[in-house]
């Protein structure tokens, strides 16, 4: 795109934005996307493709195959986009929610796709096997949802916007939260989220000790584009050392998505491209939709910012998305 169109940001979903038949559709259509996950089955040693298309075990939404499967989903959405739109479309940053991290840092060229795929395995086979509890969204603001967390012995796990504030916890300490939370907030309701423990709380303490080594002996660059960290909010420093020390203590520490949306509002009027994964009731990739989409333009609400979104998430928005934005020069 030229100098005149707005900055681009790319943004990449995490876990449950996974569905069974994700990337199906593309794998059909396009050989980029074929070979993308014929190349992630070699590294995974299983066929990936069979996993996330068909789901013949229910090993789908284990966070050691969902993580891996999301982000060649993720990738997958990018190369064929990068292809359809002559890799005229140059983003400025990337960001990721949790897993869709270490996707932002592949797209920026820090991680290549068979590393990032490597460290995921390992990210989701320690969070599985190590972590504990659960999680729960609350519509409140930190300040209200910390001391209720704290007062049960939960961590928060996440800050997604200014009122959502996500949880975790074990099971018995979440149930007892949510008693006294809907005395507390009559019209707020939490909602038990599907995990395999309390992400990004100190029940991954000993996942991310376990992960560390992996972490320390991955090839990581310099990325080419600014990329935003969860951990602290902010953008990634550029050494390697740096971001290998803030994807260690974003395991265990909560997500501060709201102030990576505050960051990427900052550069503008931008034009945003979420990348990969899906929900929604519906059971194939045409009737799914974003899993971002709603958190950004929540985040927009009450600014001047007069950003686009785009999605890119099965063929039917990859294709009305590359040809929408090759319109636009």
């Amino acid at each position: 795109m030229s100098s005149a169109n707005p900055p681009v940001i790319f943004i990449f979903p995490g876990q449950g934005s996974q569905y069974p038949g994700m990337g199906g559709d593309l794998y059909q259509e396009y050989p980029t996307a074929r070979r993308i996950y014929e190349q992630a089955g070699t590294v995974l040693g299983y066929d990936l493709a069979e996993l996330c298309f068909n789901d013949p075990n229910g090993q789908l939404n284990l966070t050691r195959f969902t993580q891996p499967a999301l982000l060649t989903h993720s990738i997958a959405c990018l190369e064929v986009f990068k292809e359809l739109t002559d890799r005229q479309v140059r983003p400025v940053t990337a960001a990721g929610h949790s897993l869709g991290e270490y996707s932002a840092l592949a797209a920026a060229g820090s991680l290549g796709f068979e590393e990032a795929l490597r460290l995921v395995q390992k990210r989701g086979e320690f969070m599985g096997t190590y972590g504990e509890g659960e999680m729960l969204a609350f519509p409140v603001d930190l300040d209200s949802a910390r001391p209720l967390a704290e007062k049960h012995y939960c961590a928060i796990a996440a800050c997604n916007l200014a009122d959502q504030t996500v949880i975790g916890g074990r099971g018995e300490d979440l149930d007892r939260l949510t008693q006294e939370a809907q005395a507390l907030f009559p019209r707020k309701r939490p909602v038990r989220l599907k995990t395999e423990g309390a992400f990004h709380t100190y029940f991954m303490v000993s996942a991310a000790i376990h992960f560390r080594p992996f972490l320390d002996q991955a090839a990581i660059a310099p990325p080419g584009i600014r990329v935003l960290s969860n951990y602290t909010g902010g953008y990634h420093a550029p050494e390697p050392a740096s971001i290998k020390a803030r994807l260690f203590f974003q395991l265990f520490h909560p997500v501060l998505w709201f102030d990576n949306l505050q960051s990427m509002l900052q550069e503008g009027d931008a034009l945003f491209i979420e990348f990969g994964g899906g929900i929604g009731s519906g059971e194939t990739p045409a009737a799914k939709r974003p899993n971002l989409e709603g958190m950004l333009k929540k985040a927009m609400r009450g600014t001047d910012s007069d950003a686009q979104y785009f999605p890119v998430i099965n063929t039917q928005t990859l294709q009305e998305t590359a040809a929408a934005l090759l319109k636009m020069g």
